[in-house]
């Protein structure tokens, strides 16, 4: 049995075929009588409208892209979770790209919505950008910056509380005794290096004043720069009580490398985490850390995705802060003193 085409409803009901097709795509109101015609011969042919066909015609894909630099971490996993189960209730389909944060891959998902392959895309970068990166994203339309900024880009931007949370990890540790830090985390050229460093420095400073002691290494959120932070710490025989680490990964690092070390959290050394995604409670000992909220985070972009009024440039909502939280375990102990 041959499967009606959209030409088959049309003759049967005595209509163009352009009639059907914006009939069934809602763009066009017809009389009583020839919309009971219509919808009599779908009836009586058991027509099914092609999905992608009505999307193409109505210039939507009705798919929404995702770009981050990795699926690996439980941040990243916990994300695209996220926004996968809302564009589900959305009734979108979305589409997954992992750029291993390279700025060709990432220039080329860019692309997707400049040839309407995806109406939009909500996009998570992972280094500093010279440019390039903030000019593809200004000229390709439907972007949202999620999580890490690119400077110079003027779309939705959406972050947590970066600076909220350095000061919340900078003051726990103060408040229990420390004034010599290791501050373990991102670039200044990022925007999360820099605005957690500048809240935990301003923490520190507001207690301690110029007795606050901060060393800083600077590198990737990854376990593997973690490992070489903390071997780097012992190393140097770094005169501090306690260290923020400023994301999961870079957490798991520190702790293999003291563990081996026979050094003791938080007898020996205090320690505070970022992200709090990942089984820090499961950790002995349980790890104190800046809680980020990643499913509001999708969720929320999503929304400013869909909600945006792209027609107008000059409507586009400014930056905007999803708030983040203290969870306080086991991992910071007052300093003794002498």
């Amino acid at each position: 049995m041959s499967v009606a085409s959209l030409r088959d409803v049309a003759q049967a009901a005595g209509v163009s075929v352009t009639t059907v097709s914006r009939f069934l795509n809602g763009t066009l109101d017809l009389p009583d009588r020839t919309r009971t015609a219509v919808e009599a011969a779908i009836h009586q042919l058991n027509y099914q409208p092609n999905p992608h066909a009505r999307r193409l015609s109505r210039g939507r894909s009705d798919t929404i892209g995702l770009v981050i630099p990795d699926i690996a971490t439980p941040f990243f996993a916990t994300l695209v979770a996220a926004v996968e189960a809302e564009a589900d209730r959305r009734g979108l389909g979305l589409t997954l790209h992992a750029t291993l944060n390279r700025g060709e891959r990432e220039l080329s998902y860019l692309q997707a919505v400049r040839r309407n392959q995806v109406d939009g895309l909500i996009f998570v970068t992972n280094h500093p950008d010279d440019g390039t990166l903030a000019h593809a994203i200004n000229v390709s339309g439907q972007v949202v910056v999620l999580d890490e900024d690119v400077v110079g880009t003027s779309v939705p931007k959406l972050f947590c509380d970066n600076e909220q949370g350095g000061y919340m990890a900078g003051r726990h540790l103060a408040e229990a005794g420390h004034r010599r830090t290791l501050f373990i985390g991102g670039v200044d050229a990022m925007l999360s290096g820099a605005r957690r460093f500048g809240g935990f420095q301003r923490a520190m400073t507001e207690i301690w004043g110029a007795d606050a002691k901060i060393e800083r290494y600077e590198g990737e959120y990854s376990i593997g720069f973690g490992r070489s932070a903390a071997k780097r710490m012992l190393e140097a025989r770094l005169d501090v009580t306690a260290v923020f680490a400023t994301s999961d990964e870079i957490t798991t690092g520190v702790l293999e490398v003291l563990n081996a070390a026979g050094i003791r959290v938080p007898k020996d050394l205090s320690l505070v985490g970022f992200d709090d995604v990942g089984p820090l409670h499961l950790f002995a000992p349980a790890v104190t850390a800046v809680r980020q909220p990643v499913r509001a985070l999708g969720i929320r972009a999503l929304s400013l995705l869909l909600d945006t009024d792209w027609t107008d440039p000059t409507k586009l909502p400014p930056e905007e802060i999803m708030p983040v939280t203290l969870i306080t375990r086991n991992s910071v102990a007052p300093v003794i003193r002498s």
